[in-house]
Parts: structure tokens; C-alpha cells; sequence
């Protein structure tokens, strides 16, 4: 059992809560510094954070670089290569790629990141709600949640999505985030039914503290890791499914565009202009290999044991020299 010197000018009667809180503050600043250590000494996930800037910069500063719009077609330039003019080149009917790109990327990353928020948001309530109360409620949602497995989500969405045209976009990334909570919400039940039992946990429920408010305060803060990293390798799921079904048509409607709509677009016409598909497909490319190293990244700096696994690793190959 270790002790704790009280600081100088420090009531001697002081509360044990109070130098508890205070202890805790530096453990939780060292804790974020030992993370964000880890985060910058891994360099793929540095080199995918500062990719998915620039994509976020390029998707939303890109349309204020340009004078030409996205919708507005240049009759006197139909299929021209990239020039000084239009960076990317133009469409069949004179529209600036390069406009187009910018503006299909912004609205994949805008979907995805819905997507990735509402999904996650749900996910985390409903598991953490199953594995807290058990019972019928974790019979309940667990049926819910089997049952939504079963169903084919593209299949529902193609369906359904015709019949949404008029309500927007938004319709479409509830949609898509109704289908990606299930497998995450499962995992968050685990995790809560083993935290439930946890001393503080027990504790705050015989303080009479609400089971919302444990939930809030005690269960998810310590399923966050796991909530970030799913989330954030989410990101790149969501834009890829919204890709998909942009790409045969149950996504993004016209005039507005994706990059999913700008790849089934340039399909046909990518042998012979090339610059209508690679360009879309280039930057798709980019932004999923870089949420995935993100992603690892933050799997390796939030994991408790990464750091003691690798310095054994690194102090390995010098006891085996010594040993020699």
C-alpha cells in the first residue's frame, strides 16, 4: 500500500477525495502523453494523419482555388486533357473535373464521417445498455442486433433508397449508419459485462448512483479506446459503402455529386480519357489507406501493452549479441 506526502500549507485534516483527484489528473495527463507518444513515433500513422488533412483541405479549400463550379459546363471545352485552364480536365459535356473532385470528395468525407459518428453513437448505447442491465434488456438487444445481422443491408438499401430521394443526403447516411452498429455494439456489450463487476463500478451502484449515469460516467469512458479506433477505421468503411451504391446509382443524386457517382461516371470513358476516373479513384484510394493506418495506429498507442511488448523486442537482439 503506498502513501501520499501531503503537500506543504495542506490542512492535515484534508480528504482523502481531494488528493485522490489530485493524483488522478497527473496519471490521466501521463497517460495522454504516453498515447500521443506512441502516436507520433509510429510514422504510418502520422503520414495517414497528415494525408487526411490535406484531403480535408483539398475537399474544402479546393472549390475556393478554382473559378470554375462543378455543375457549370464550359461548351467550348468537351473532353479537353488537363490543362492551365481545367487542372483535371473536363467531361463529355464541358463540367471541370477538377471541380467535380473536390466536390465529390467533400461529400464522401462528409457521409463517412456521419456515417462513422451515428453508427458508433448507437453502437455504444445499445451494447453498453445490453451488457449493464442484462436480463430482457440484453435479451432484447441481442435479438435486435442478431436480427439486423441477418438482414442483407445492401439489398434493404437499394430498396429503400429510391423511396428517399426526396428527403436528401441525410436520408441516405441514416441509412447507412442503421446498417454498421451491430458487430460494434456486440463487442461493447462484452466489454461492459466485464466492467460491470469492476470495484468502481460496484461502488457507484451502492452510492445510489443512476445506472444512466454510471453508464455515462464509469462504463464507456473505459470502452473510448475501443470506440475511437472503430471509429475511425469506420470512416473509411462508410465512404466506400456510400462509393458502392453511389457507383450503381442508390447513393448521391444528381446534380450533386460523389466520388462514387464520379467513378461510375468515368468508367465506361476511363480507356480513352483517362483523367475522368483516376483522379476520383486516386484520392478514394488515398483517404482509405490512410484512415487504415490511423487506424492501426491508434489500435498499437491505446493498447497497455504495446509499449512493454516493444521494448523487449528492441532490447532483444542486444542480449542476444551480448550472450554471442
Amino acid at each position: 500500500m503506498t502513501t501520499v506526502a501531503a503537500e506543504p500549507g495542506s490542512p492535515a485534516g484534508s480528504s482523502p477525495s481531494g488528493s485522490a483527484g489530485a493524483a488522478g489528473r497527473p496519471r490521466a495527463t501521463g497517460r495522454g502523453r504516453l498515447v500521443l507518444a506512441r502516436l507520433l513515433a509510429a510514422r504510418g500513422a502520422v503520414a495517414g494523419a497528415v494525408l487526411i488533412l490535406l484531403l480535408f483541405v483539398l475537399a474544402f479549400g479546393g472549390p475556393y482555388l478554382t473559378p470554375w463550379d462543378y455543375a457549370t459546363p464550359d461548351f467550348t471545352a468537351l473532353h479537353q486533357p488537363p490543362s492551365a485552364e481545367h487542372w483535371f480536365g473536363t467531361n463529355g459535356v464541358g463540367q471541370d473535373v477538377f471541380a467535380q473532385t473536390v466536390r465529390g470528395l467533400q461529400k464522401s468525407l462528409i457521409i463517412g464521417l456521419l456515417v462513422a459518428l451515428f453508427s458508433t453513437v448507437l453502437a455504444s448505447l445499445v451494447g453498453a445498455c445490453a451488457g449493464y442491465f442484462g436480463g430482457w434488456t440484453d435479451r432484447a438487444l441481442m435479438f435486435l442486433v442478431d436480427l439486423m445481422l441477418v438482414f442483407p443491408s445492401f439489398l434493404i438499401v437499394t430498396v429503400l433508397s429510391p423511396r428517399l430521394r426526396g428527403s436528401g443526403w441525410i436520408a441516405f447516411v441514416l441509412l447507412l449508419a442503421l446498417f454498421n452498429w451491430m458487430i460494434t455494439a456486440r463487442v461493447v456489450r462484452s466489454m461492459t459485462v466485464s466492467l460491470r463487476e469492476r470495484e468502481f463500478v460496484r461502488a457507484a451502484r451502492f452510492m445510489g448512483v443512476r445506472p444512466l449515469r454510471i453508464i455515462s460516467r464509469h462504463i464507456l469512458p473505459n470502452v473510448a479506446s475501443f470506440l475511437i479506433v472503430d471509429a475511425t477505421i469506420a470512416v473509411g468503411g462508410a465512404v466506400m459503402s456510400e462509393t458502392a451504391l453511389s457507383y450503381f446509382g442508390f447513393g448521391v443524386r444528381p446534380p450533386d455529386v460523389s466520388l462514387g457517382t464520379l467513378l461510375a461516371a468515368g468508367t465506361t470513358e476511363a480507356p480513352v480519357f483517362p483523367w475522368m476516373f483516376y483522379f476520383a479513384a486516386g484520392l478514394l484510394v488515398l483517404f482509405v489507406l490512410a484512415v487504415n493506418l490511423v487506424g492501426d495506429g491508434l489500435r498499437d498507442a491505446l493498447d497497455p501493452t504495446a509499449g512493454g511488448a516493444s521494448r523487449r523486442s528492441r532490447r532483444s537482439p542486444r542480449s542476444w549479441r551480448k550472450q554471442k
